[in-house]
């Protein structure tokens, strides 16, 4: 329990933030060594990137830093979350959930495209000769929050307070209280595949109608759709929510879905990966990967700037 009238530690503001209309996404590996100066500029970056939320509002700027599973020791050895671990690596048959360990992960959000890009410099200019940038997303919002296969994403997400009641540590890793797990993914869709389906068996395989976004009743759904699959509950029958920041991505050469997840414990993300994968047990998995294909997996936690700046000194 938190101590009376103790203060709660500051979250970074771009976890729990709302849409925005464009991100860009930043992913380094850090160069041998460099955990004492990271460790400052990390926390610099983070308050540096909270400031330009009151500086860019008027286009919703947010942003976050998060520290990889796999490197976390290596920058905070004192201390660590207490269910932190590597990103799971899951296969069956053709699905497969890749892994790619990644030391730190930048999240820049805004309803510009300029301002991400200023942000984007700025973050790498002061990473400079400390980091190697392993890979730069950009993304987008599609038509009325929709991924590129045509149906709205995130319907499920949790709305007003319940984002963070979702997305934040609680009291009980008071170390990491205002931290949350992120995981992402960048899926290749096979678009042209999806587009030679009709309408109704991509309803089918998601589990809900496109144009209306009408979530199918329990009893039409079927066992394989991409609904069925993720919408799990725990053994005390609570949902198993996370919270999404995923957007499309692409050119004319690749398109497909940045999916990031935060919430409070990573047990949600993996069982619902887990359940897309393999399924129910009966073969039953989620059809949707039959028209896309994950290319990269990685975890990380995203600390509190509390946490961030006291460890920096």
């Amino acid at each position: 329990m938190m101590e009376k009238g103790k203060v709660m530690p500051r979250e970074q503001a771009g976890v729990c933030a709302e849409g925005n209309l464009h991100g860009l996404y930043l992913m380094f590996n850090a160069e041998e060594q460099a955990e004492p100066t990271l460790r400052k500029v990390l926390a610099e970056i983070a308050a540096w990137l909270q400031a330009s939320v009151d500086q860019n509002a008027d286009c919703a700027f947010n942003g976050f830093v998060a520290i990889g599973a796999n490197y976390w020791d290596e920058l905070y050895p004192d201390s660590r979350p207490a269910q932190l671990r590597p990103f799971p690596a899951f296969e069956s048959e053709d699905r497969t959930a890749p892994v790619q360990p990644v030391d730190i992960f930048v999240h820049i959000r805004s309803d510009r495209l300029d301002i991400n890009h200023i942000a984007a410099m700025e973050v790498c200019q002061r990473l400079t000769g400390l980091v190697q940038l392993v890979e730069e997303v950009r993304s987008f919002r599609y038509l009325d929050n929709r991924d590129l296969t045509g149906f709205v994403d995130g319907t499920e997400n949790p709305q007003g307070s319940h984002r963070r009641e979702v997305a934040l540590v609680g009291a009980e890793d008071e170390l990491f209280i205002g931290g949350s797990y992120i995981h992402t993914q960048r899926y290749q869709h096979q678009m042209q595949r999806w587009a030679k389906i009709s309408q109704k068996q991509q309803e089918d395989t998601i589990g809900r109608t496109k144009i209306e976004n009408i979530e199918y009743a329990s009893e039409d759904k079927p066992l394989t759709c991409h609904i069925k699959r993720t919408n799990l509950k725990d053994a005390d029958g609570k949902s198993m929510e996370i919270l999404r920041q995923s957007m499309p991505y692409g050119d004319m050469n690749e398109q497909g879905l940045f999916f990031i997840s935060c919430c409070k414990t990573p047990a949600h993300f993996e069982a619902q990966l887990k359940s897309m994968i393999f399924g129910d047990g009966h073969g039953h998995y989620d059809h949707l990967l039959d028209f896309t294909q994950a290319v990269t997996g990685s975890a990380y936690f995203a600390p509190s700037l509390d946490y961030m700046e006291n460890a920096a000194g």
